[in-house]
């Protein structure tokens, strides 16, 4: 299979100012700038897709769909695999992009294109695997079920971690004979999407089998309507997934949402606590809060509320927020104003309404402060709402009973975390919890993209993406009966 190694993942001169569909060509919609967030520099441009964009690339990776199904499974698993190859070979260059673009740390831009690389194997292997059943039936009779492609999978990715939230349903979609059609963020259109297309191309996939559309509302909302689009799979917030899956199920489409989350980290009182401190700031600080696993509530056991308070207040002044592309910091900016302002007026409102500022609260353009609160109740902003914004907001609580009753109330239900001295204690306790995922002696931000993942409630549809989970996901049962003959009918 021809394969384009003329260019550099990272030179925007092949992609700048395009949208891709096979080929990279210019957007019917314009042009979408994009900066850094950190410094407000330019860092390049790219296609800004319309609905007509959208619909055209509907329209063909339709038309695709069919021949890239039926191509040899080593053939597909080929393509991704070197997709793999061709990542991790520019995996330097490619991660203090998406670093610069997702504002931050140098070590995350590194961590998604690390997982990135992970995906693109493990979807390698998966036309490989078998793919159906055998099934009790009469004598004479084969029965089977087997998995079959859905067609064309709408993916729609966040601005946090674009590469991976994307990533994680373009390969395995792609690998069991789906088209894709993906909508990055407008904020990332390089890791949500340019840095995958170009992967792909480079390995040799065929044109019309992805097509990646940076934009705004449009062509996601084409992407949802649309009834050549037979999937929609959705990460991002919880009041944008409530209306795609309105829609979507109005048009009868499968849909995946993977939203929000509240997620709480309860710390028993013979949990070691310096070790605890540690889980509890990067679960709520990595990437500046901005993951929807983030430990958004610690629950604290009342007799160690005080020492634990002190310990966290420590760790928010020692860490320290600035541009990771100047200096050596744990925080990065907020990804925008919109976002920044979003943090400030929760945790003025929550402060209004009675909350502690221990440390934090402090903001310089998009920097926002290692933030910590105690004294958070039920009413305030800070316990209701997902901040997205480095706040580690610190409720008490007295038995274990009352932690389980306190962490399962909320709307949420992600990811949760038990720190214990006692593995059997946390086991108990974690079987209370109403959450997709659950962690025993860690924090709530976990995700080795060979697990499912998923949540329920306000935090998704109950689906999981990820491991084992993937080929129920992007694919549909057939059922298939072979006779020798023509059974006799009393009709």
């Amino acid at each position: 299979m021809k394969q384009d190694s003329s260019y550099r993942l990272t030179d925007s001169s092949h992609w700048s100012g395009k949208i891709f569909n096979g080929d990279w060509v210019p957007a019917r919609g314009g042009v979408l700038k994009v900066a850094e967030p950190a410094s407000g520099e330019f860092l390049y441009e790219v296609g800004q897709a319309n609905t007509e964009d959208a619909v055209a690339a509907i329209e063909q990776a339709s038309k695709a769909q069919k021949a890239w199904a039926s191509m040899p499974p080593r053939d597909r698993a080929a393509v991704l695999r070197r997709a793999g190859q061709i990542l991790e070979e520019e995996a330097e260059q490619a991660a203090l992009l998406v670093a610069r673009e997702t504002g931050g740390i140098e070590a995350k831009g590194r961590h998604e294109i690390n997982e990135a690389i992970v995906l693109f194997y493990q979807a390698a292997a998966m036309p490989l695997q078998a793919q159906g059943q055998v099934l009790p039936s009469k004598t004479g009779r084969l029965s089977f079920a087997r998995r079959r492609p859905l067609g064309v999978v709408g993916v729609i990715s966040p601005f946090n971690f674009p590469l991976v939230l994307g990533l994680r349903s373009v390969a395995p979609a792609l690998a069991v004979g789906n088209a894709v059609v993906l909508k990055p963020d407008p904020r990332t259109p390089f890791a949500g999407g340019i840095v995958v297309a170009a992967a792909l191309e480079r390995a040799g996939l065929p044109k019309g089998v992805l097509h990646v559309l940076p934009g705004f509302a449009e062509p996601g909302q084409t992407l949802v309507e649309h009834p050549g689009v037979q999937m929609i799979a959705f990460t991002g917030s919880t009041a944008a997934g409530r209306k795609i899956g309105e829609i979507a199920g109005k048009h009868l489409k499968k849909v995946s949402l993977e939203l929000g989350g509240k997620n709480p980290l309860i710390v028993l009182d013979d949990a070691d606590l310096d070790k605890a401190a540690s889980a509890v700031a990067f679960g709520a600080y990595f990437h500046q809060g901005q993951i929807c696993m983030a430990t958004g509530r610690v629950l604290v056991q009342r007799s160690i509320a005080e020492s634990f308070t002190q310990r966290l207040v420590a760790k928010a002044r020692a860490l320290k927020a600035g541009n990771p592309a100047k200096e050596a910091v744990a925080l990065g900016p907020i990804i925008d104003q919109r976002q920044i302002k979003n943090v400030i007026d929760i945790v003025d409102a929550s402060v209004a309404a009675g909350a502690k500022l221990e440390a934090g609260g402090t903001y310089e353009g998009l920097f926002y402060a290692p933030t910590v609160l105690s004294n958070v109740q039920p009413g305030m902003r800070a316990y209701d709402e997902e901040v997205f914004g480095p706040v580690i907001n610190i409720i008490t609580f007295g038995s274990d009973d009352e932690a389980a009753e306190i962490a399962n109330a909320t709307e949420y239900g992600l990811s949760a975390g038990v720190l214990s001295g006692s593995t059997g204690r946390a086991i108990a306790l974690a079987q209370q919890l109403d959450a997709g995922m659950v962690h025993i002696n860690d924090q709530t931000v976990g995700d080795e993209v060979v697990n499912p993942f998923g949540g329920t409630g306000a935090s998704g549809n109950g689906t999981s993406v990820g491991g084992p989970a993937d080929w129920e996901e992007y694919t549909h049962w057939q059922w298939l009966t072979i006779d020798n003959d023509v059974p006799a009918y009393p009709f």
